[in-house]
């Protein structure tokens, strides 16, 4: 009788490891979608910030911080900052530096 009690509470712990690992799967999947739209709408933000008022759509934060120094940062969840150094004689934008905030 002890050996069946166990049996079935052995098949109860794997149904429920077996819902949590499809869980943590989607949640990992969720994640990184918006991890690369976030990505997606501050690299646009990035490649158009000669001509902000150009963009249909800004899903970004801009902002000056020195001369020649931008920070972006994307409206969405989660949040990305980048630092770029734009140099308008030569019409070249470098990447800095980039993290990603947690809340």
């Amino acid at each position: 009788m002890s050996l069946l009690l166990l049996c079935s509470s052995l098949i109860i712990y794997l149904e429920r490891l077996t819902s949590l690992r499809a869980l943590e799967t989607k949640t990992i999947e969720y994640a990184q979608e918006r991890f690369m739209s976030a990505e997606r709408s501050v690299l646009e933000c990035e490649e158009n910030i000669t001509k902000v008022s150009a963009l249909m759509e800004n899903h970004c934060f801009i902002q000056s911080v020195g001369k020649g120094l931008w920070l972006i940062s994307s409206k969405e969840k989660p949040s990305i900052h980048l630092h770029v150094l734009v140099d308008e004689k030569l019409g070249v934008i470098t990447r800095l530096n980039w993290r990603q905030a947690f809340e």
